[in-house]
């Protein structure tokens, strides 16, 4: 697998553009993803019971293939009604008919503000504007990953080569955003996080178990906040315009799609809305990998442990209280608990017994671990042989400020 710097564009037969189109006061609020041939897709949505109207038009087409992606920021379409699906259904056919293909190929997804109609007037002239701004290269990816941003700060993109088994080489690309609302659990066929894969090698066969399993390794073990969104989705395309053989079972080109997911997800949190530090949460011993996670995910998504974060305080009381509302099964006298940042580490709890007093050397090393802006809290349930990872932010001041004055 190579590494390289691109984004949405850089498989081969797909182009995007991002426009403004009058959502937002002056940035870029309107994006399309285009591939110039009818590409497999597998899809992954929020499991939140009140969905997006997006959301419901994506699930009621439930696609194998498409061909276009149109995406609006500023503007959820969420808790909207019958208007709301209306205006969802014909964002897809602006789309298709600005393009020239039919509708079942093209996919719809919104994120912003709740429960705020959309600006029909302002989109029907975005979209046209952004078929013919549709290209290829730096530029294109630079618009369309920010024209989908909302309270991110910066755009979210990644992307890599993989030669397959047969020496084909194929690209995977991805962007995403999200920043808060972001405590994902999506489902295949069934944020906020929108994210959008996409990849030139050929795929023989349905792959939404494939992308359940990525799913499960990336975004839907991070969270912000801990609040599910109602317009979660996760799309992958794959147009199969590298040629070569079918990469179902490659497990190269799966490791390069792990990858790139995994580099998003982690983009996300690091521009958590108002976060000062990167946490990640890495579990061993655990019974099974389904137990691994769950342990990871219930800590990373406790509020009293990003807060904790927030502070530098050692309150490890919290990592294990978080720990014991998970499914994972264990015995505490044999968990291990170490945080570790920048080269240093500490023990903090250990055979059921803390091992950090009040007013001790070891406290003090604990607060000086905790002050870095990557924390790494290593928990050994010393009851298996899996692992699993979650990846998270600390919770401040000014993620309450950006939220308490979130439409005003």
């Amino acid at each position: 697998m190579e590494v390289i710097d691109g984004g949405i564009t850089s498989p081969k037969g797909f182009k995007a553009a991002g426009v403004h189109c009058g959502i937002k006061k002056e940035r870029l609020d309107l994006a399309m993803i285009y591939s110039e041939v009818p590409a497999k897709c597998a899809i992954a949505y929020t499991q939140n019971k009140v969905r997006a109207a997006p959301i419901e038009v994506m699930m009621k087409k439930d696609p194998n293939t498409l061909q276009a992606f149109t995406i609006n920021s500023g503007n959820a379409n969420a808790i909207t009604g019958v208007q709301g699906v209306y205006d969802a259904n014909q964002m897809v056919s602006m789309t298709a008919q600005a393009l020239g293909i039919k509708d079942t190929l093209v996919g719809v997804a919104s994120t912003g503000v709740i429960s705020r109609f959309l600006p029909m007037d302002k989109i029907s002239t975005g979209i046209p504007n952004a078929v013919r701004s549709l290209g290829k290269g730096e530029e294109a990816d630079d618009t369309t990953a920010r024209a989908i941003m909302t309270t991110d700060t910066v755009k979210k993109q990644a992307a890599c080569r993989v030669t397959l088994k047969d020496g084909t080489v194929v690209t995977i690309a991805g962007m995403t955003k999200g920043s808060g609302m972001i405590s994902p659990a999506m489902k295949v066929l069934h944020a906020t996080t929108l994210t959008f894969m996409v990849t030139d090698a050929q795929m023989s066969k349905n792959f939404n178990r494939r992308w359940q399993d990525v799913m499960d390794v990336s975004f839907n073990v991070i969270s912000v906040d801990g609040d599910q969104s109602t317009n979660d989705i996760s799309v992958f395309l794959a147009n199969g315009m590298a040629g070569g053989r079918p990469a179902d079972d490659d497990p190269s080109f799966w490791e390069g799609v792990r990858y790139v997911a995994q580099q998003l997800a982690k983009k996300i949190v690091i521009d958590g809305e108002g976060a000062t530090k990167l946490i990640e949460v890495m579990v061993r011993g655990a019974k099974n990998p389904v137990q691994a996670r769950s342990a990871a995910r219930a800590i990373i998504a406790s509020s009293l442990v990003k807060t904790a974060m927030f502070g530098a305080d050692p309150n490890f009381g919290r990592i294990l209280a978080a720990l014991g509302n998970s499914e994972a099964e264990f015995n505490l006298g044999k968990v291990k608990l170490v945080l570790r940042s920048n080269g240093d580490s500490v023990t903090l709890f250990e055979d059921g017994t803390p091992t950090m007093v009040a007013g001790s050397e070891v406290e003090a090393k604990a607060h000086q671990v905790l002050s870095h802006k990557k924390v790494i809290i290593d928990l050994d349930l010393n009851n298996g042989y899996s692992t699993g990872e979650a990846w998270g932010c600390d919770l401040s001041y000014d993620y309450v400020k950006i939220n308490a004055m979130y439409t005003t």
